[in-house]
């Protein structure tokens, strides 16, 4: 069944609040206990599994470590190891207290070998304290509609009040792959550096399997703990599909292969049952609004926005404009009158809003005696001109 796109006119004001996405019923049939895949262009849930579900996290804590980072540092800066990022739990580059290092150099190792010292470090520099990192972390999640996210500790090691959610989890990774450092460093197979004063060398390699894994696989970054089990936040570009995956609690030791068994089969599960669709484009203009009481009649009205959703075949798109037949003067222009509401098999997904384009003056004194004056000034240059 073809994808079915109609367009429902409704004169009315009302805007229902976004919904979630529907999810699928298909049993994948995997380890993780909970796990999601998200359309990485538009953020609608494609499917999920306890998605919604707090987990502990692991290392894909890293992620946002990684991300708040880059948006508030200079990475050229240089970092001053602490005693007590010195002491971190493995996994460790062994750094030591008093040593400097390039900031730059040290998101390679947070991100490639995942080091759980090097975090630590990240986190003092960038904010003096770990603590006030882990809020940091916390409030730059909201900021994303993570709502059900909270930092303890900047490398995922398991904490009371540390944990995230599949849906947070790809959210925040929607977001960090927006930065370009963060993807290039994400992508890199292996890198080498030196401490400031080149007294120590290191090579750190990309423990990602799933870059060899896929056409157009992007990162992410991969995590353990006793709490959280093996952990996995993938992500692929490829035909005009962006997808993004996320599996927590994927098996615990020696089970480390099954979060790259479960990351593929979401991965191809999406790229089978999933085509991009384009719904529309920017700038919607639709017919002039009349308008009672203005100086003139009408106004101008249009939508700015585009969107393109992957969907299924069976899945059915119902585009329904919300416009008033008229509007009452004073209007100003940019004024919301009305919205377009996309549904996804009778289920409203999003909102755009409709807005004036052009403002409308009401009625007042000055305007009918103008308007008089001007009536009369025409009628008396007229007779002027007949008698002449």
């Amino acid at each position: 069944m073809k994808k079915l796109i109609c367009i429902v006119l409704s004169i009315c004001f009302a805007i229902i609040p976004c919904i979630e996405a529907d999810t699928a019923d298909d049993d994948l049939k995997l380890h993780a206990r909970a796990a999601l895949l998200m359309d990485g262009d538009s953020g609608r849930v494609l499917w999920e599994e306890n998605g919604y579900e707090t987990r502990a996290m692991a290392s894909t804590t890293k992620i946002m470590t990684c991300l708040i980072t880059i948006e508030t540092c200079d990475l050229d800066e240089i970092v001053t190891v602490s005693k007590k990022a010195s002491q971190a739990p493995d996994v460790q580059l062994n750094i030591n207290k008093g040593e400097q290092y390039i900031l730059r150099d040290l998101l390679y190792a947070l991100m490639l070998e995942s080091s759980n010292d090097v975090a630590i470090a990240i986190a003092e520099h960038v904010y003096g304290n770990v603590d006030i990192f882990c809020n940091k972390m916390t409030e730059r999640a909201l900021q994303i509609g993570a709502i059900n996210t909270s930092y303890k500790t900047p490398n995922g090691l398991d904490a009371k009040g540390h944990y995230s959610t599949a849906f947070d989890l790809a959210l925040i990774t929607r977001e960090a792959l927006k930065n370009e450092q963060l993807v290039e460093i994400i992508n890199t197979k292996s890198y080498s550096f030196k401490d400031v004063k080149n007294k120590r060398q290191f090579s750190v390699n990309n423990r990602n399997n799933f870059l060899d894994m896929m056409d157009g696989a992007i990162g992410v970054k991969t995590g353990y703990t006793g709490e959280a089990g093996y952990c996995f936040v993938g992500a692929v570009k490829k035909d005009n599909k962006y997808f993004i995956s996320v599996v927590l609690g994927s098996g615990w030791p020696p089970q480390r292969s099954y979060k790259w068994k479960d990351t593929l089969k979401i991965m191809m599960f999406g790229d089978k049952n999933f085509d991009y669709e384009k719904i529309f484009d920017n700038n919607i203009v639709f017919e002039n609004i009349s308008v009672v009481n203005g100086q003139i009649n009408s106004t101008q009205v249009y939508m700015t926005g585009s969107l393109g959703l992957l969907l299924k075949d069976e899945e059915e798109v119902e585009i329904r404009i919300n416009i008033p037949e008229e509007l009452t003067a004073p209007v100003e222009i940019g004024t919301v009158v009305g919205s377009v509401d996309i549904y996804i098999d009778s289920k409203l997904y999003t909102s755009y809003d409709i807005v004036t384009a052009t403002a409308v003056a009401a009625i007042d004194y000055k305007f009918c005696f103008d308007k008089v004056l001007n009536k009369w000034l025409g009628s008396f240059q007229k007779i002027i001109t007949e008698l002449e």
